[in-house]
């Protein structure tokens, strides 16, 4: 699963996210795109799924380029804890997407196989997407 080598620090503040992407909105890898459009976290296990997904419905033909990267650790506190005490230990690794970010490219498959995969991606994500392609394609 995919996670920091090394952070600045151990801890983050949840924070909103508000607001379109503002970098990684072009296919830049691949031919087709799945691109989101709506605002949520994404855990490194839900992009980890997603991208075994696609590359089992691909049956390892052409590649998967993951665009987006879980750089937040998300902490949470033990069950039947009480407040107070200090915030909880983290737990897992997020990547906070807005809306517009493309977040998996494919190339070297076809339309409707990327259609399939992208389709069966989306139903592993907390977010809606829709899939984007270069013109022409």
């Amino acid at each position: 699963m995919l996670s920091p080598k090394k952070t600045k620090y151990r801890k983050a503040h949840k924070g909103r996210i508000h607001g379109n992407a503002k970098g990684g909105t072009e296919l830049l890898f691949g031919s087709f795109g799945l691109k989101a459009t709506s605002p949520n976290r994404i855990t490194a296990r839900q992009i980890e799924a997603a991208r075994r997904t696609m590359t089992r419905y691909m049956k390892r033909v052409g590649r998967v380029h993951i665009r987006i990267f879980p750089d937040v650790p998300v902490s949470k506190k033990p069950l039947e804890v009480r407040q107070g005490k200090g915030k909880g230990s983290p737990e897992f690794w997020a990547a906070r997407v807005k809306p517009g970010r493309i977040m998996f490219e494919l190339e070297g498959v076809s339309r409707e196989v990327a259609e399939g995969a992208f389709e069966l991606a989306a139903s592993k994500l907390p977010i809606k997407t829709k899939m984007v392609s270069r013109i022409g394609e």
